[in-house]
């Protein structure tokens, strides 16, 4: 079965496998690149890694209307339950995996801060490695490059979404050291040309995973899909 990919900008990604559709930090109404409105997808299933506006953004608003379920950190799972009474939320912690319909979700470390909207504490900042039909990809979400992401590549991950934008995340030089240290079968860029200050060539990223790295490099603009 193949598992189809879309970039909805930013650092939001629609996940799409059989019946089962995912979607990872929701910034679609806000957003400058977004190619859709909030309103326009209905996923099974929410991804939230950390608590920042430009994450959470549309959380709330998907899942009440498509009752799908959030599965984030913990106390954002609470921050959700408690602040906006939605009960199909599921909290887990770093290390952590959680059985799902579509297979699994296990939370990793990532290097980040995190806080919610209304200054609520939003615990660690996490990436997801999500296993669907025996196939991993690696969501490294907003992080700093670490040596651990060696231990993730251990389990072997067919496709790592990685931050390129720079300055708030690691930039293109780290996501090469990244993908080195993961050794995916692909790789593609996330969290940049949203706004100026993470401006990034993407082009020059892909030739530099071509010449140093095994990985073979995924390019999409936002609202365009791939399949792996």
């Amino acid at each position: 079965m193949s598992i189809k990919l879309t970039w909805l900008g930013h650092a939001c990604w629609l996940i799409e496998s059989g019946k089962t559709t995912i979607i990872l930090d929701p910034f679609l109404d806000d957003s400058p690149t977004a190619p859709c409105k909030s309103d326009k997808v209905n996923p099974d299933f929410i991804l939230v890694s950390h608590g920042h506006f430009d994450h959470v953004a549309d959380s709330v608003k998907i899942a009440k209307r498509t009752s799908a379920q959030i599965i984030a950190v913990f106390e954002i799972s609470e921050w959700f339950r408690t602040k906006h009474e939605l009960n199909n939320v599921v909290g887990m912690n770093l290390g952590g995996r959680y059985s799902t319909s579509f297979g699994s979700v296990k939370m990793t470390p990532a290097l980040h801060s995190s806080q919610l909207p209304d200054g609520s504490y939003a615990g660690n900042p996490a990436g997801f490695v999500v296993n669907i039909d025996q196939r991993n990809i690696y969501f490294a979400c907003d992080t700093a490059l670490f040596s651990d992401m060696q231990l993730i590549g251990h389990s072997g991950i067919e496709l790592a979404v990685l931050p390129i934008g720079d300055l708030f995340t690691m930039g293109i030089e780290d996501s090469v050291s990244a993908t080195r240290l993961i050794a995916p079968r692909k790789v593609t860029p996330t969290h940049f040309n949203t706004w100026p200050p993470i401006e990034q060539d993407a082009e020059q990223w892909a030739l530099r995973i071509r010449n140093e790295t095994s990985a073979v490099p995924i390019l999409s603009k936002p609202g365009e899909g791939f399949s792996i």
